[in-house]
């Protein structure tokens, strides 16, 4: 291939979040401030940075990598010096497969998370707008987009909540079913509980109900979540007309109770009930979950919903990598292809040329200005070309796969029909 692939970066294995920070390319991604530009050796580039990882991916001429470093150095105002330690890089079709796993979310922290094929696709939006891709890059992201959506087709990798948060609300739906008649009461301000509420709003819950002990910080959370707030000290008021309790206070003692539990349950005529408790200590008497028709989870329930669905996700993985592998050789036999191409185009525009000739030749000797004896000749003449040629097309294809044997053959062809000199 006479263009190398780079790719160079840092994520959240090799770099704590700092160094992250301190690395972020997020704001030199427009025509302005374009920190990789495509002078030199550089043809074609784009940045990916998000809050996990910041990678450079180039297309060039011969060994790129100092001068996509000293692009980055230099946009951060730092030394290559500063980077180095923290960074990897892949060549080729080992770049290739790097930006397959990134697009199929085998490489990032939470694995199958949809996140980063978003951050991808926008990424290359970006470079396109700035005019940074060619044909490689072009090629080989629309090919990862695809790669991405095979996996999450052909795998359940994506399947199953890998949160807390999200396990929660993958719990209240196969006990309720369809979320949108339900409502949600939060008790407390506590972030897992928030993302909870916000994970049960996007599956269609009618409404959220805010008790909080501080009651401004109760009123900020529900006009947050177009809910409203409620009194904490009157909780159980409210607690027959909700479905699914969410508790993530810091009280030292549990503030639901199983005998309010009880009287709730007739006043409701025994109706499904949900808790999530997610504080420490637990805000929910655990003789609640003794009680018919109540379903209650603590942390410990909740991670153990999302161990098993990682480990469910990690088998999952062994068949995208798979499914990774199998398009990587796809790939690599394109750039074969890119390689070849040019010289499969000389030699067979030199045998149409001989050919024409040929043609012209003998219809001069024929006298003949018969318009379909031309085009029957022409036809003869170009097939007999093809024909000829096979042998040597199928050697430039389907030979050693190596790009030093790939080289080889295309210049034995080259030699043996005197592509070079040819005029």
């Amino acid at each position: 291939m006479d263009s190398n692939i780079y790719l160079v970066g840092l994520n959240h294995r090799t770099a704590g979040v700092d160094v992250r920070e301190r690395f972020a390319l997020d704001d030199c991604c427009d025509p302005e401030r374009w920190a990789v530009p495509c002078v030199g050796a550089i043809q074609e580039s784009l940045i990916l940075s998000t809050c996990n990882r910041v990678e450079l991916l180039a297309a060039g001429k011969g060994d790129i990598t100092e001068q996509m470093l000293q692009c980055w150095a230099r946009a951060r105002d730092a030394s290559i010096t500063n980077i180095r330690p923290y960074i990897y890089i892949h060549k080729n079709l080992e770049a290739v497969r790097h930006i397959f796993f990134v697009a199929s979310s085998l490489d990032s922290m939470v694995l199958g998370e949809p996140q980063i094929l978003g951050q991808l696709k926008a990424a290359y939006r970006k470079a396109a707008a700035c005019r940074t891709t060619g044909v490689i890059l072009n090629r080989l992201l629309y090919k990862s987009f695809s790669v991405a959506k095979r996996v999450r087709t052909e795998t359940a990798i994506a399947a199953n909540a890998v949160s807390i948060s999200y396990a929660a609300v993958e719990l209240a739906r196969r006990i309720f079913g369809d979320m949108r008649r339900h409502k949600v009461l939060l008790v407390g301000a506590g972030k897992m509980a928030e993302l909870a509420a916000t994970h049960l709003l996007q599956n269609g819950v009618d409404e959220i109900l805010v008790a909080n002990r501080t009651v401004a910080c109760g009123e900020e959370l529900a006009k947050q979540f177009h809910g409203r707030a409620v009194p904490l000290e009157r909780l159980t008021d409210f607690l027959p007309s909700v479905d699914i309790i969410i508790t993530s206070t810091g009280s030292p003692r549990p503030v639901i109770r199983a005998k309010d539990i009880s009287a709730v349950l007739k006043t409701r005529k025994n109706s499904p009930m949900f808790f999530i408790d997610i504080a420490v200590p637990r805000d929910i008497d655990p003789d609640v979950n003794s009680l018919d028709n109540v379903y209650l989870y603590d942390i410990d329930d909740l991670k153990e919903v999302v161990e098993e669905n990682l480990d469910n996700r990690r088998d999952e993985a062994n068949r995208a990598r798979e499914i990774v592998d199998e398009e990587v050789a796809d790939f690599a036999g394109w750039l074969d292809m890119l390689d070849v191409q040019p010289t499969l185009v000389e030699l067979l525009g030199r045998g149409e040329r001989m050919a024409g000739k040929e043609v012209a030749r003998t219809l001069k000797r024929l006298g003949s200005r018969d318009e379909n004896l031309r085009e029957t000749l022409e036809t003869m003449a170009k097939s007999l070309v093809h024909k000829l040629h096979h042998g040597p097309i199928m050697f430039l294809k389907h030979g050693d796969k190596h790009e030093e044997g790939n080289n080889t053959r295309i210049s034995a062809v080259r030699k043996i029909f005197n592509l070079d000199s040819d005029s």
